[in-house]
C-alpha cells in the first residue's frame, strides 16, 4: 500500500469552485503528504468523476501524490488512483476491498469506535472521522465529535485516522494532540484566497 500523506483535500465540485485549480496551487507544495480524494456530487455523471479523476491522477503522479475515488469504485479503477474511500451509504467494506484488491488504499468514513473497529476488520486502510466540526460543505450530517470524538476512535484501532468536518489551521494541533494523523479538508483550501499558502498552514500544523 502506498504511504499515506497527512493532508487529505477533496475536490470541491460546487458551482463557482475549481478543483484542479486549487490542486495546482497546492501540489508543489505538500507533495507525498498530499492525499486527493476526487468527490463529485450525487447527480454527477460517471463520465464527469471519470473525466475529473483521470485529471487529478496525472496532476499527482508528477509530484507523487495520491489519488484516491470517493464512492465510486469503479472509477477509481478505470483511471488507475491508488484506491478509494466510502462512507456508511456506499459499498460494505469488505466488499469494497474486495473490489479494489488487496493493495489499494481503503479509507472508510467511521464516527465511532465500535463502527471504526468494525471498518478496520474488515479491510480499511484508513479512517475518515468526523465530522469534528460544524460544517456547510455536506448537508445531512450527524452532530460533531470534536476532539474527544476523534481520540476515541485513535485508541481503538491501529490504522491512521484523518480528522474531517470544519478543519481549520487553526483546529489542526488540537486534532494532531488527540492522535489524529492527518486531516481532510474542502473548504480550507477550495475557498482560500490563497491556497498555496492555506496549504502552508495546514502543513505547518500536522508536521507538530
Amino acid at each position: 500500500m502506498p504511504s499515506l500523506g497527512r493532508l487529505h483535500l477533496i475536490t470541491d465540485t460546487r458551482p463557482g469552485r475549481d478543483p484542479l485549480s486549487v490542486l495546482a496551487a497546492v501540489l508543489p507544495l505538500a507533495r507525498t503528504e498530499l492525499v486527493v480524494q476526487v468527490r463529485v456530487a450525487d447527480t454527477a455523471t460517471d463520465r464527469q468523476a471519470y473525466d475529473l479523476a483521470r485529471r487529478v491522477v496525472t496532476l499527482t503522479a508528477q509530484y507523487g501524490a495520491t489519488c484516491l475515488v470517493n464512492d465510486r469504485l469503479h472509477v477509481a479503477l478505470a483511471v488507475g488512483a491508488a484506491g478509494g474511500h466510502v462512507g456508511a451509504d456506499d459499498l460494505p467494506v469488505a466488499a469494497a476491498r474486495q473490489v479494489l484488491g488487496p493493495t489499494a488504499v481503503l479509507g472508510v468514513t467511521a464516527r465511532e469506535p465500535g463502527t471504526a473497529v468494525e471498518a478496520v476488520t474488515a479491510g480499511a486502510s484508513y479512517l475518515g472521522v468526523g465530522p469534528c466540526y460544524a460544517t456547510t460543505t455536506k448537508t445531512g450530517l450527524p452532530p460533531e465529535i470534536g476532539t474527544a470524538g476523534v481520540q476515541a476512535v485513535v485508541k481503538a484501532v491501529d490504522v491512521p485516522v484523518i480528522a474531517i468536518g470544519g478543519v481549520t489551521a487553526a483546529a489542526v494541533p488540537a486534532l494532531r494532540a488527540a492522535g489524529a494523523y492527518g486531516v481532510a479538508v474542502v473548504g480550507a483550501l477550495s475557498a482560500a484566497a490563497d491556497p498555496a499558502r492555506a496549504a502552508a498552514e495546514l502543513l505547518r500544523g500536522l508536521s507538530c
